[in-house]
């Protein structure tokens, strides 16, 4: 299977159906896995001479530029530029307004073409890059106004448009972190993209863990990620749900092997079936400092509720991401379903699910029906969160608003918000 470049035949990528658990000498994974080294074009070793050193008035003023050619150009604040500056070396404009490193200005016979740093600013403007982007990517990566745009840059950028990554898309995720332009295509983002592909099947999966972090293009997949996908295979769990798990958290399946397994054993003597998807999402909510926290977290804001260490266990096990919800989510629900619908606390422990709906596009509006009906009569109160707030709108209206229209044909405004009485 070839996947096409936009306009060009810039590289060919011969994929194989995936299979657990994986190796890394499949032909998809033949070219070398890392190459962690900046791509740059500098001039070839012969062109370098010594040469007499700046004087500080001459340095002083290559900053000066290079600071306002930040500044004016990039969109860079003063101080960033300041920071900036000192990774880059700016000529004046007797001197071809250039941007190149202090070491290697010192050391250079031929300058190279002064459009190059504007010739990366083109670039990225034509690909759909803002101005706060474009600031945001130099500010943390400066030495990227150094790269041959045509012969570099642009070759990546055309790579990930052509596995689906939107305009929009790549330009978010690159102004976030634009570490992945100082990677080789050849060397490191074309394997990363060979082994993702043999595991996810689609490229929609691959953006849409690309999405979420950059570093899965970045690692070496040799070093975590095949042992930890192959250690899941091994405990049983479907390659739907390592899929699942790759595509949504790969931050998860990232994380050093011997604590994945840590965690996989953890979850696996929590009661969690390594054949269902609530076990990677179980895997998820234990990894890692920050999940863990947040998990710690859930679980006291869960007992302050009234809910018992089996309750809080039994949520978990239906819906492990109720533990990484957040403190004002969890008590803004429940003070509502407790307090407004006279709920027992503990009843809601055995459909986590509600708590992850909208307070006030689903939650609210339904209750607000339900309490009408109730009150006229027309359905018994002893209404389960199961039969009210997890159909779909569709068979919500159906079964309670439009069903009692003609008794009732304010219903739908008490739905919407518009009245809470009749």
């Amino acid at each position: 299977m070839a996947v096409a470049a936009q306009g060009s035949s810039f590289v060919k990528l011969f994929l194989t159906k995936p299979s657990f658990p994986i190796t890394t000498t499949t032909t998809n994974l033949s070219l070398p896995p890392t190459n962690r080294r900046p791509l740059f074009v500098f001039p070839p070793p012969q062109a370098q001479l010594s040469s007499p050193k700046k004087s500080p008035k001459d340095e002083q003023q290559r900053l000066s530029f290079t600071i306002s050619y930040l500044v004016d150009s990039c969109g860079l604040s003063p101080d960033h530029a300041t920071i900036a500056a000192r990774k880059l070396s700016l000529d004046s404009p007797e001197g071809h307004h250039l941007l190149y490193p202090p070491s290697y200005i010192s050391n250079l016979r031929d300058v190279p073409s002064p459009e190059r740093p504007n010739t990366v600013l083109n670039l990225l403007r034509d690909h759909g890059f803002s101005t706060s982007q474009i600031s945001s990517l130099v500010k943390k990566r400066p030495v990227l106004l150094l790269a041959n745009a045509e012969s570099v840059l642009l070759p990546k950028l055309r790579f990930f448009l052509s596995i689906g990554v939107s305009k929009s898309l790549l330009a978010r995720t690159l102004a976030s972190d634009p570490t992945i332009l100082t990677r080789s295509l050849l060397n490191q983002l074309i394997p990363s993209y060979n082994f993702l592909k043999s595991v996810l099947d689609a490229d929609d999966k691959i953006v849409a863990a690309l999405r979420r972090t950059t570093w899965i293009f970045l690692e070496d997949h040799t070093k975590n990620l095949v042992p930890n996908i192959n250690h899941m295979s091994e405990t049983g769990v479907p390659g739907k749900c390592i899929q699942l798990l790759l595509t949504h958290f790969p931050e998860a399946v990232m994380q050093k092997s011997h604590e994945f397994r840590e965690i996989t054993k953890q979850a696996k003597g929590m009661g969690f079936n390594p054949q269902k998807t609530t076990f990677v999402l179980a895997i998820h909510a234990l990894s890692g400092k920050g999940n863990r926290s947040i998990w710690d977290k859930c679980f006291e804001v869960y007992q302050r509720w009234g809910w018992s260490e089996e309750d809080i266990m039994c949520a978990f096990k239906k819906h492990p991401h109720c533990m990484m919800l957040s403190e004002r989510k969890i008590n803004r629900t429940m003070e509502f379903l407790v307090e407004e619908m006279k709920m027992a606390p503990r009843s809601i422990a055995g459909c986590p699910v509600v708590l992850f709906f909208s307070l006030d596009k689903r939650i609210i509006p339904r209750c607000s029906v339900v309490k009408v009906l109730v009150s006229k009569g027309m359905v018994k109160e002893d209404w389960s969160l199961t039969s009210l707030l997890v159909p779909v709108e569709k068979v919500f209206l159906e079964k309670l608003v439009i069903k009692y229209q003609e008794e009732l044909p304010e219903l739908m405004d008490v739905y919407r918000g518009y009245t809470t009485k009749l």
